[in-house]
């Protein structure tokens, strides 16, 4: 099996085939389980959302779409989009078993917080077959946790705690799940304290670890990251080691987005809705993927000037 670090690179890559307005389905999709979370990261699109969004995604609609995504060829699935798919456990382990064992999707992957991954939920989600589980772990101490992650320290030792746990979980029952973690790479002191953390308490217990630039989330959290004070690299352009021009940007691409509300988004960081190209309770996956506005959002991309499109503001291209 392919390591994390090569998948990540393979979807963040665009291939010839790819380099089109109208295209075959992507490589990969994430689909958001739930759009709610526990944290507050001063990094993160969520923090533009006045509110919070209640209601998780149905079951019926998720069914229904991942058949359409196999059919029409895509091969992997990740059952997250921007929220904590461990905010609701049972939905998530019923996606998972789903996409495993009815349509034999080929790789399902999870990205969490890892604060309310407890030992029965990890353990449910590697029997239905969870491919992958990578951590984010972007807090070297309690101090730093609750600055930008703007929630209870108790939380940092939490997430630690069932980190390990996960570790345990699979051991005991010879489970085949990877486990990874990534984290943004600060400077000087931050970065000596986050090796320090990794070494102890992250690394012993994942396959792999990875480090991410500090990005910003289009043009959303800019204003909450220089309260912060950190610069953040222009947009996602993927992992420090494979790093992407902005522009045309990959997730319009190869990725798909899909929100608990069942719109599909151009953005992989899409809070508010803004780069909604197709509702897929109305449409098919491959009809939205290959809607009128989305054609035209690539085409714009591939000619390297978005002014006049949703993309405009983004932080990647100013």
């Amino acid at each position: 099996m392919a390591s994390i670090t090569d998948r990540i690179d393979n979807v963040t890559r665009i291939p010839p085939a790819y380099l089109n307005a109208a295209l075959p389905a992507p490589k990969s999709v994430k689909i958001e389980i739930s759009p709610r979370c526990n944290y507050r990261c001063g990094f993160c699109a969520l923090r533009t959302r006045e509110v919070q969004p209640k209601w998780d995604m149905d079951f019926g609609l998720f069914k229904r779409i991942t058949r359409e995504m196999r059919d029409a060829g895509v091969g992997e699935i990740g059952v997250f989009y921007l929220g904590e798919s461990f905010m609701n456990p049972r939905l998530l382990v019923d996606c998972i078993a789903w996409l495993k064992r009815d349509i034999e999707m080929p790789y399902v992957f999870l990205t969490s917080n890892a604060s309310m991954a407890f030992a029965e939920a990890l353990e449910e989600c590697m029997k239905a077959g969870l491919d992958s589980l990578k951590w984010s772990v972007n807090a070297a101490d309690e101090a730093q946790f609750e600055r930008i992650m703007g929630v209870a320290p108790r939380l940092f030792h939490r997430a630690l705690e069932n980190i390990k746990a996960a570790w345990e979980v699979r051991k005991r029952g010879g489970y085949r799940t990877g486990l990874y973690a990534s984290s943004i790479r600060y400077d000087g002191e931050q970065l000596d304290r986050m090796e320090r953390l990794l070494a102890e308490r992250v690394r012993p217990y994942v396959d792999q670890h990875y480090w991410l630039p500090l990005y910003s989330m289009g043009a959303f959290a800019t204003l909450r990251e220089e309260q912060l004070g950190y610069r953040p690299t222009a947009g996602n352009q993927g992992r420090l080691g494979a790093l992407r021009e902005p522009l045309p940007c990959w997730s319009a691409f190869t990725e798909g987005h899909v929100t608990a509300e069942g719109k599909l988004s151009a953005c992989c960081f899409d809070a508010t809705a803004n780069w909604t190209m197709g509702d897929l309770t109305r449409q098919s996956f491959m009809d939205a993927w290959n809607s009128e506005s989305f054609v035209k959002l690539r085409a714009a991309h591939l000619r390297k000037n978005v002014s006049g499109t949703v993309c405009e503001n983004c932080i990647a291209y100013s």
